[in-house]
C-alpha cells in the first residue's frame, strides 16, 4: 500500500512539474485534451485519415507552421485534425473511447518536420445535416512549450454556406483558415500555413 501511494504522489509531482513547465494560452478550449489521445502511435508529418479509400471526394491539404515572426518553420509541433463525414456526422463505433465518441473516428494527429511542414489526405466533409454551417475541419495545436489551444478551422472557398464574416474575418487564429482546392490527378489539393501565436491570447 506505502509503494502504491509514493507512485501516485510521484506521479502527480511529475505532472504537476510537466504543466508548470507549459505556458498557458489560448483561452477556454473544449476537447483540445484530444490533442494527447494519440497513445503510442508514432507521429509523422504526413499521414492519411480513415476513409479516405472509401467515402471519395478525396483531399491533400498541406502547409508549413511558422512560429510568430511567420518566417521561422516550427519544427515538432502536434496539430490534431478531425472532421465530420460526407453526411455531416462524426462518426463513431462500438471501439470509440474518449474524444472519438464526440469526434469522431475521422481524426488524425501530426508532428510537424525539421522544415515545419505537415501534409493529410482525407475526404471533404459536410456541413451538420439540415443545416447552413459551412464544412469546415477543426486543428487544434500543441507546441512543446505551452498548453495546447485551437486555430481557425480549415474551411472551402467554393462553399455555398461559407459567410463573409469567415472570409474576411479580421483576426483568425493562427492565421486564416480558407483554403482553395485545385484539381490534381484524383484528388484536389490545398495549401495552407499556419503562424503560431498570431491572434492567440496570452500568446
Amino acid at each position: 500500500m506505502y509503494k502504491l501511494y509514493f507512485t501516485l504522489f510521484a506521479f502527480a509531482i511529475f505532472s504537476s512539474c510537466i504543466e508548470s513547465q507549459n505556458k498557458i494560452v489560448g483561452g477556454p478550449c473544449e476537447g483540445c485534451e484530444a490533442v494527447y489521445e494519440y497513445g503510442d502511435k508514432i507521429l509523422k508529418h504526413v499521414d492519411t485519415i480513415t476513409g479516405f479509400n472509401t467515402l471519395g471526394n478525396k483531399i491533400k491539404v498541406s502547409g508549413v507552421v511558422y512560429q510568430l515572426d511567420g518566417k521561422t518553420p516550427a519544427k515538432n509541433v502536434i496539430l490534431y485534425i478531425y472532421h465530420t463525414d460526407n453526411k455531416g456526422k462524426y462518426p463513431t463505433n462500438a471501439n470509440s473511447n474518449g474524444w472519438e465518441r464526440r469526434h469522431g473516428y475521422l481524426r488524425t494527429w501530426l508532428k510537424t518536420s525539421e522544415n515545419g511542414t505537415y501534409a493529410f489526405y482525407t475526404t471533404r466533409p459536410a456541413s451538420y445535416p439540415n443545416s447552413n454551417v459551412p464544412q469546415h475541419i477543426h486543428i487544434t495545436v500543441k507546441e512543446p512549450d505551452k498548453t495546447e489551444y485551437y486555430v481557425e478551422d480549415f474551411y472551402f472557398n467554393d462553399d455555398p454556406y461559407l459567410t463573409k464574416n469567415i472570409k474576411v474575418r479580421a483576426r483568425p487564429r493562427g492565421g486564416s483558415g480558407v483554403i482553395a482546392l485545385k484539381r490534381t490527378g484524383e484528388l484536389k489539393e490545398a495549401k495552407r500555413n499556419i503562424i503560431l501565436g498570431l491572434n492567440i491570447p496570452n500568446y
